[in-house]
């Protein structure tokens, strides 16, 4: 071997070792092994930052940010109202929770995904009384099947398809992961769904969904305007949905006087405020659902205004706001801020919340633009809890937030731009109309895979350049060498996915794919069947909690430990190989 080769093997054992090891930080190790490199003389000086500029790694920053702009939109909750119900046999709310997350999964970043249904998954469980743990992890393991449905569900596919550009002159399109990643997805949803949750260890974590939420509830007012759904309703006829949300309707609120008792059954007209009790993002969830609009939001902007934030501040003794209420402050027309809500120890009160005078130990909830908040908490002297402050759903953005995607991603498919200009596009059209504030812009992108990714691109490059992924792919096929090309293709996944269970499956994909372009060429056969096999088996990471983020994610809220993830992914990840090789080769032909 040449000094090259034995320089790269050694450093990526060495990076190998440190990422299963977990104590130092990926990003730091990928990092300071492009560092050792450039001193090493293997990478030159000249190309040891070019992995940032590479399309891999600003398709997958983009696409964490269209995942954000979508949350924000609140483009998935209508989706998701029709998901949750306590009502459903377990085996069907996994099937369904499933085909939703996989379906999400395919169109955005399957983190994002996850994030988003797992808020339900443990509601769902809550009110069911069940172990959350029995369907927390089929969600996780559903949608990271569903990202190798298309090209941007998954960094291994983004990499694989930027790879095969680099090596064969043209790229995997959107849709070409689709035939091979939706069978994948189908027969994996499938084994979760009947067989797979029932393999899950009872963890005893029954009531996560509760935990660590705040106990104090907020009383908070939203209006009916002109064109509310739910004018000529009565409030009973909206407790189905404040039930779902958690939410207590206290009364309404007509021309500033409160109606007497709860006004169950009087019909809302125009203007009228409902009186809310519950916690912020239930309150919001329900505002968003009865197609009402919170108090003062109104003020805040139309299509083109500033995305809002809804945050806790507590009141301590020497605040402003002591003894005064949000009209004396004028806290809206000086400073741009809504008090939407307050929490005084469970204590309800029929003041409107705007006339309330605020008592020390009060938490409130303001909302507006996020800097406006941050100054107006500053000016009032209350003190914003951590972790605490929630995005204010723009529901009435949702379809053109979508509208905006599907043209930025047919207009990729039709070849007009490159997806990684498409997406650009789309990200700037937020950005523009705030569907995603600057700050949010810079907060979704996942910057330890980015440092990562665009370290570990120049080392793959010096590797495939020194000979050495031809030397891996000598060996593979030696040892295998009397087997069919299908059997060293499913000997090349297997190999990919268990590396996948115990490192980033973005490394693994760097490194698998230029070993599956030399496997096939050592062959003399078609390339893509082993890139598609490389791309498949860096996704499926099954057997750990830190194969892939999602795993990692549940571990907490589902009480998972190490060893309960390969009961349910051993066998999945067996099925996938039983039915990936054949499925790539039926598409794919050798």
């Amino acid at each position: 071997m040449t000094y090259d080769q034995i320089f790269l093997f050694s450093l990526l054992g060495l990076v190998f070792a440190f990422l299963v090891w977990g104590r130092v930080r990926y990003d730091l190790v990928a990092f300071a092994a492009l560092v050792v490199a450039v001193i090493g003389g293997v990478v030159p000086a000249e190309r040891a930052f070019a992995g940032f500029g590479h399309e891999a790694v600003i398709i997958i920053a983009l696409v964490l940010i269209v995942s954000r702009a979508m949350v924000n939109a609140g483009a998935v909750e209508v989706v998701a109202r029709f998901v949750l119900s306590a009502g459903r046999s377990l085996s069907t709310h996994i099937g369904i929770m499933s085909v939703v997350g996989a379906a999400l999964s395919a169109v955005i970043n399957n983190v994002a995904a996850l994030v988003m249904l797992m808020t339900l998954d443990m509601e769902a469980a809550e009110k069911a009384k069940r172990p959350v743990a029995q369907s927390l992890m089929p969600l996780s393991f559903a949608t990271i099947l569903g990202g190798m449905i298309t090209q941007i569900g998954t960094p291994p596919n983004i990499v694989v398809a930027q790879f095969r550009d680099r090596a064969l002159g043209a790229p995997f399109s959107m849709f070409d992961f689709s035939p091979v990643g939706l069978v994948c997805a189908l027969v994996g949803i499938a084994f979760v769904t009947t067989v797979g949750w029932r393999l899950i260890p009872d963890t005893g974590q029954r009531a996560a969904v509760g935990e660590g939420r705040d106990t104090g509830l907020f009383v908070a007012e939203a209006s009916a305007k002109e064109d509310s759904k739910a004018i000529g309703q009565s409030p009973s006829a909206l407790y189905p949905l404040a039930d779902e949300c958690d939410v207590s309707i206290l009364g309404l609120v007509r021309r500033g006087k409160r109606l007497p008792g709860f006004a169950a059954g009087e019909e809302i007209r125009k203007n009228d405020h409902l009186v809310l009790e519950g916690d912020p993002k239930s309150i919001e969830s329900f505002i968003g659902g009865a197609d009402l609009t919170p108090a003062g939001a109104d003020k805040h902007g139309g299509l083109t205004g500033k995305s809002l934030t809804l945050v806790e501040a507590i009141v301590p003794d020497n605040a402003r706001m002591v003894g005064r209420t949000a009209l004396d402050l004028k806290l809206l027309y000086r400073r741009g801020v809504t008090l939407l809500g307050v929490s005084r120890q469970g204590k309800r009160f029929r003041d409107r919340v705007r006339d309330l005078a605020i008592k020390p130990g009060d938490v409130v909830l303001l909302l507006g633009p996020e800097s406006r908040v941050t100054d107006a908490a500053e000016w009032l002297g209350v003190l914003p809890l951590a972790e605490k402050s929630h995005t204010v759903t723009q529901r009435s953005k949702a379809v053109f937030t979508i509208a905006v995607f599907a043209l930025a991603v047919t207009a990729a498919v039709m070849g007009y731009v490159p997806l990684s200009v498409g997406l650009a596009g789309a990200v700037t059209i937020y950005a523009l109309f705030n569907i995603i504030g600057g700050r949010e812009v810079y907060e979704a992108v996942e910057w330890p895979v980015i440092i990562l990714l665009g370290s570990l691109i120049p080392l793959g490059l010096a590797l495939e350049e020194s000979g050495g992924t031809r030397l891996i792919a000598e060996a593979i096929v030696a040892q295998a060498g009397a087997l069919p090309a299908w059997a060293i293709l499913a000997i090349l996944m297997i190999v990919t996915m268990t590396l996948s269970d115990f490192l980033n499956n973005v490394a693994t994909a760097l490194i698998a794919a230029p070993v599956g372009l030399s496997v096939a060429r050592a062959l003399e056969v078609s390339p893509d069947p082993f890139l598609m096999g490389v791309a498949v088996a860096a996704s499926c990471a099954f057997l750990t909690p830190i194969g892939h983020k999602n795993n990692t994610i549940i571990m907490g809220p589902g009480g998972y430990r190490f060893g309960d993830y390969w009961r349910m992914g051993l066998p999945l990840e067996i099925i996938i190989i039983a039915i990936g090789v054949p499925a790539i080769l039926f598409f794919w032909p050798l």
